[in-house]
């Protein structure tokens, strides 16, 4: 088994930020947002809140796809948020798509107001201990809401990581794999997000694999 190695935890220098922002992951972007859409239904015009929003990608992405979609990105970065708040006014979005800058690990970070869905795409393997983040995530989904995590996992052996980084990452700058492969290692194993899931009162199907390197967690409030 390999050992889980955390990464830093945001980034906030420009050059990284346009680094991360110039990588093409449009279609894991579109299909993080059909499968919200799936999971949640339409949505009612409350807002949804990101959580590790980091260029605002998914939520200009949900935006387009759903014109009823109100979206609130939360991250850790200023550079990120800025970058973020760029891209939502190039997007003509700025009416729909507002921005929080906070740290998810803080006990209240994400304040108590209930939203109509918490979404989030690959943050938790960036958090050390995502348990206290989750939980809140999970305070914050109003009755029908949805809460919709979505995160890479950490292969069993390196030969199996080596595969995921050519096959998904091979086409860009060594600098793009790089990142790519410290992100698997930093990931969480599906027994080990299962395991998350149950600690907070989740049902262990909630969580699932959805690709040859993502798990997802689907779970709605009821009404």
């Amino acid at each position: 088994m390999i050992p889980r190695i955390l990464e830093p935890e945001s980034m906030d220098g420009p050059e990284e930020v346009a680094q991360y922002d110039a990588m093409d992951h449009r279609a894991v972007n579109d299909a993080f947002v059909a499968d919200f859409l799936a999971a949640h239904g339409p949505c009612r015009g409350g807002e949804i809140l990101d959580v590790g929003t980091g260029t605002a990608r998914i939520p200009i992405a949900l935006a387009l796809a759903d014109p009823n979609a109100r979206l609130v990105g939360f991250d850790l970065a200023p550079a990120m948020i800025e970058r973020a708040e760029r891209n939502v006014a190039e997007a003509g979005l700025t009416d729909r798509i507002r921005f929080v800058l906070g740290d998810a690990k803080a006990p209240t970070a994400l304040g108590d107001a209930r939203c109509e869905a918490v979404i989030t795409n690959t943050i938790i393997h960036h958090i050390p201990d995502p348990k206290p983040a989750l939980a809140a995530m999970l305070d914050r989904v109003a009755p029908g809401g949805t809460l919709f995590v979505r995160d890479l996992y950490r292969p069993d052996d390196q030969g199996t990581l080596a595969r995921l980084v050519e096959e998904h990452a091979g086409g860009e700058s060594p600098e793009a794999r790089e990142l790519f492969r410290a992100s698997l290692h930093a990931a969480l194993t599906l027994p080990e997000i299962a395991a998350l899931a149950a600690s907070i009162g989740l049902p262990a199907d909630a969580v699932s694999m959805t690709s040859d390197r993502h798990w997802t967690l689907v779970w709605k409030r009821p009404a």
